[in-house]
């Protein structure tokens, strides 16, 4: 009888994954994918092939898988930035937050490069020519940045997380920058400022293009003119925010608004503000973006436009390891490939 069987293969042997598919119901793929953690299972399905394993005692041998397969079980999130900022801002410690969250309940092992120079982009490169993880998360790259292209032409599954550009050809998990910076001013123009500046990121990012966008668009949704002297480009640093901050008011003193594209610039110019001589927001009201700890423990605290980053880097781990277990490598899609586009909440605080 079945029930009196027990555990084990039918040939006396460690259960293979084929046993366990027949015992499931369901192809050997299914069966992979449930084993590998792919979200691309329905629940009923993971779960005749969960108490399949079960009653089999099938327990998957990681070495000779992945030597079968040409598989590592391991990933790597590669932030293209220096040490200083990677750890410096929020936006990366919450990705890594959503991304191990995400690979808690499969097999796979995080492999965290952080590349800050040429040197360390020439060794990256080197080692994923070795095919030494499955797949790749790509976090803060720019439009000019040839990381993107290396992955496709060696065929590492890849998932990026904010789009170089409108066609963005990998798969990728982004927020509405754009409606979220329009917003932000939007809600400045409503608290009755005329002159709004703005501090960008860097313009070869795509993301901050966009929220120049939508500062742009909202002046002129609320009739007001879009004036070049109240716009001033930096990094996305604290420091770059203060520097930003000192030009625009040395070109525009009487200026009663800043929209800032990131909390850590707000904090810069914050600081100029107050040495200026400046109240916030009596003076100068200021809007931030991404809504990080630093917006609530500004003085005063940040209105900020929230980004959900942490449920971001779940998503973007989440549709690589879809990617993974269809083996489909980046760039040989028949399909558009996946694009996710996260919404934004403006919070509103002390600040404006």
């Amino acid at each position: 009888m079945r029930g009196q069987a027990g555990r084990g293969s039918r040939s006396g042997g460690r259960p293979t994954l084929e046993e366990v598919a027949a015992r499931a119901g369901v192809g050997r793929g299914t069966v992979s994918r449930v084993v590998n953690g792919s979200p691309r299972v329905s629940d009923e399905t993971r779960a005749a092939v969960e108490a399949a394993v079960d009653e089999l005692g099938y327990v998957p041998n990681r070495a000779a898988r992945a030597l079968a397969a040409n598989r590592t079980d391991a990933i790597a999130l590669v932030v293209p930035e220096v040490e200083s900022r990677f750890f410096a801002e929020p936006y990366f410690s919450d990705i890594v937050r959503g991304v191990s969250a995400a690979l808690d309940s499969t097999e796979m092992q995080l492999l965290l490069t952080i590349v800050g120079s040429d040197r360390e982009r020439g060794r990256l490169a080197n080692y994923l020519a070795g095919h030494r993880v499955d797949g790749v998360l790509l976090v803060s790259v720019r439009a000019d940045d040839p990381l993107p292209e290396l992955l496709v032409r060696l065929g590492i599954p890849t998932v990026i997380s904010g789009r170089r550009s409108e066609q963005e050809p990998l798969a990728c998990v982004d927020a509405d920058n754009v409606t979220g910076a329009r917003g932000a001013v939007t809600h400045l123009i409503s608290r009755g400022r005329r002159t709004i500046a703005t501090i960008t990121g860097r313009l070869e990012v795509y993301g901050a293009q966009c929220r120049l966008d939508g500062y742009r668009e909202a002046l002129t949704a609320g009739g007001l003119a879009v004036d070049e002297r109240l716009i001033a480009p930096a990094d996305f640093t604290e420091e770059g925010g203060r520097r930003a901050m000192n030009e625009l008011l040395e070109r525009s003193p009487h200026l009663d608004a800043v929209f800032v594209a990131s909390d850590v610039m707000a904090a810069g110019a914050r600081q100029v503000l107050r040495e200026r001589g400046r109240s916030v927001p009596g003076d100068v009201a200021l809007v931030g973006f991404d809504d990080s700890p630093i917006a609530r423990h500004m003085d005063p605290p940040l209105t900020s436009v929230r980004v959900p980053i942490e449920e971001m880097g779940r998503e973007m781990t989440r549709v690589l390891l879809e990617e993974i277990a269809d083996r489909r490598p980046a760039g040989t899609r028949a399909m558009a490939p996946r694009l996710s586009v996260f919404p934004t909440e403006l919070i509103t605080r002390t600040s404006s």
